[in-house]
């Protein structure tokens, strides 16, 4: 992605065009990368959206953002006390950057030098019990003590405990809605007081209230942003499970405190330490697996420093995106594989991938693994 250096800062413009390129349909941190490494700017993508979609079968016209709409958004940003960071900016969490796709923007609020600090994030049920949120604060008070952030997701229960017990040294809430949405309702004066001492972020737009298909994203954010993740009570159907799935496929740090066999609140922590999670009984056990990849330099993902190149073969043909189409299905199968059993350049295969994504008709999975979706989807 032609994302701006270490430190340097997109220009007003180029803000503005990126979020209108993200606002746009089927546009997600992938297909925003892609696109912006194909053409060279969000504008010259922008352009020429309705003419991928259409390519890639697409029964509709694309619905692009309007440049109006980006630029209310961003006035609204503004008006909350609000910034929106790009990836590769100086404020952007440096840890979220090396996440499989991170967000091109975030909205950000209140004390931005809090994601630069080790984070730690903590997590739990939401119909916790009272010794679990008291484990929680103990935890996030005791870690924060120790020079950590530490990382939630503003729910009730476990998050919320972990987000009080760090206040005063320093919280970051990731946000499953718009920064001006946060739920639930309960823990609005939470959220002010972490937008005043803390950290707020957000990838979704302002106004935007969450769904359930927006917490896994959520989830993604606060294991990204940490160097290892908590869980402190979780049932085996648990959210928080989710988030510690999303931790270990980043390689971050598992860790679980243990509980009784009695209580369904804490079947999934047990079994995550029966799968390998770090026991946890004191913020030590976490501090002293963590400390040890302190100081160490952050890297980029190697997919971040080599982009694709999507003009190192001739454009697709119809031929070739009949081929591509024909080796999917409705099971995800790697990109690898669709490279070598189609004989294509990436190239190639990528721009397909691209056209279908825009028109709605592919589904990402983890691992660079995509499934076919049918064209009425």
């Amino acid at each position: 992605m032609n994302a701006p250096g270490e430190g340097a800062r997109l220009s007003d413009r180029q803000r503005l065009a990126w979020l209108q390129l993200l606002r746009s349909e089927n546009v997600g941190p992938v297909t925003f990368r892609q696109l912006v490494n194909h053409y060279g700017s969000a504008e010259t993508a922008l352009e020429m959206l309705p003419e991928l979609a259409q390519r890639g079968g697409a029964k509709r016209q694309i619905v692009i953002a309007s440049r109006a709409d980006a630029e209310r958004e961003m006035e609204e940003a503004r008006r909350l006390g609000a910034a929106f960071v790009a990836v590769g900016e100086a404020d952007y969490p440096p840890l979220m950057r090396r996440m499989d796709q991170p967000p091109p923007l975030l909205a950000m609020k209140g004390d931005l030098s809090i994601v630069h600090r080790p984070t730690v994030a903590l997590v739990g049920a939401r119909n916790a019990s009272l010794t679990g949120m008291k484990m929680a604060r103990q935890l996030a008070a005791t870690l924060g003590s120790a020079g950590f952030s530490v990382a939630s997701g503003l729910a009730r229960g476990i998050d919320a405990a972990a987000h009080q017990g760090s206040l005063d040294t320093g919280t970051i809430a990731a946000l499953a809605g718009g920064l001006d949405k946060p739920y639930p309702p309960e823990n609005c004066a939470l959220f002010e007081e972490i937008a005043e001492r803390g950290t707020v972020l957000s990838e979704m737009p302002f106004g935007w209230s969450p769904r359930a298909r927006d917490f896994p994203r959520r989830n993604r954010l606060v294991a990204g942003i940490a160097f290892g993740l908590v869980v402190v009570e979780a049932a085996r159907r648990s959210g928080s499970l989710i988030s510690a799935r999303l931790a270990g496929e980043m390689g971050r740090l598992v860790f679980a405190v243990p509980g009784s066999p009695f209580d369904p609140r804490t079947g999934g922590t047990n079994a995550l330490l029966k799968d390998g999670a770090i026991l946890v009984t004191e913020a030590d056990d976490v501090i002293s697996h963590i400390a040890p990849l302190l100081g160490r330099p952050i890297s980029r993902p190697e997919s971040l420093e080599e982009p694709p190149s999507f003009s190192a073969a001739p454009p697709p043909s119809d031929s070739d995106r009949d081929r591509i189409t024909q080796a999917m299905g409705p099971s995800p199968v790697l990109i690898d594989d669709i490279i070598r059993h189609t004989e294509l350049h990436p190239s190639q295969v990528l721009t397909v991938l691209l056209e279908l994504d825009l028109a709605g008709r592919l589904e990402r999975h983890s691992g660079s693994a995509v499934s076919l979706l049918p064209p009425d989807i």
